[in-house]
């Protein structure tokens, strides 16, 4: 599978040209999701072929914040990308996960919860 990072609820476009530009001579993939496709499992959405798709279209509320799933990276090239997303300036980004087999059948919404549930039992105000 192509390296890919997903990326839900995209900053607003300084910042967004920031991230691709951090990116770019990386040569991951970077697929910003459009918030219709919000019903999809993650693992669809990175082009899991065994996932089967969902029906419909999401209308439901967009995403409190930005979101990044990594998909298909080893270690090495995760780190790369989270010090290329670190330097870049445009950040900070608190969201973030990777595609594992169990969140794979998550929505966004499902995935963001979850990770927002972690970060603040980490970091409680």
């Amino acid at each position: 599978m192509k390296e890919t990072i997903l990326l839900f609820n995209p900053p607003e476009k300084d910042r967004l040209l920031k991230i691709e530009m951090a990116l770019f001579p990386l040569h991951i993939r970077l697929r910003r999701v459009e918030s219709p496709e919000y019903n999809q499992p993650l693992g669809v959405l990175a082009g899991v072929r065994e996932i089967a798709p969902a029906e419909g279209t999401y209308d439901g509320p967009e995403l409190p914040d930005t979101m990044f799933v990594f998909c298909f990276l080893s270690e090495n090239r995760l780190n790369q990308a989270l010090a290329a997303l670190r330097k870049c300036g445009a950040g900070p980004f608190p969201y973030k996960a990777v595609l594992t087999p169990t969140n794979s059948t998550w929505t966004a919404p499902d995935c963001f919860t979850e990770i927002r549930r972690e970060h603040e039992a980490l970091h409680p105000q």
